[in-house]
């Protein structure tokens, strides 16, 4: 509103400047414009500084609109960075875990091949073992009954220790197959995580 206010005063002055005397020219005569002519031109000058005001304003809050839109995204921008790194995080600690269990399995396996190993000796020197005991069974039916009782005795004790064999084999029998268990845990485990 000023600023119309100095344009009607501006080009007030300037109406009073060219109101002298007019010149005359050897072509044409220039004619001095009207009053009403000038209050036109003044209406248009104040709706022109009115319009280019509320352009001014509009652009203003236009402005201000982006740059709040940009100050959204770039809080959009860091939440997203942030979730990025926590899922990087996340998939460094899923990796480590799956190493680990695959460690663990590997462990798990060479175990149970070491006692399967085992359960197969102790398997062999109770067969052997058995074969023992009937050949002395044989050899006591054959022997004077002085050496029978000595035999007997031997006997019990093979009999005693291919017993403890079949407890322990029982026990390792056992044993794998615990590690079996564990193991297809682990397998569904890792299986999972994949």
């Amino acid at each position: 509103m000023i600023r119309s206010l100095f344009l009607l005063c501006v080009a007030g002055n300037l109406g009073v400047v060219h109101s002298g005397p007019i010149r005359k020219t050897s072509k044409t005569e220039e004619k001095a414009a009207t009053q009403e002519d000038v209050n036109v031109l003044m209406y248009g000058v104040i709706q022109l500084s009115e319009s280019l005001s509320h352009v001014y304003e509009t652009t203003e809050a236009k402005v201000e609109k982006i740059r709040q839109a940009l100050k959204n995204h770039e809080v959009t921008l860091l939440n997203l960075e942030k979730q990025a790194e926590q899922a990087a995080e996340v998939e460094k600690q899923i990796k480590d875990v799956m190493q680990l269990l695959q460690a663990q399995m590997v462990t798990q396996q060479v175990q149970t091949q070491m006692t399967k190993d085992q359960l197969d000796s102790m398997e062999k020197d109770e067969v052997q073992l058995q074969s023992k005991v009937k050949t002395l069974e044989m050899v006591l039916n054959n022997f004077a009954p002085t050496r029978i009782k000595e035999l007997q005795e031997k006997a019990e004790e093979h009999f005693s220790v291919l017993q403890g064999l079949q407890v322990l084999t029982q026990f390792h029998k056992e044993n794998i197959e615990a590690q079996n268990e564990e193991l297809s845990r682990l397998q569904m485990m890792i299986d999972a995580v994949a």
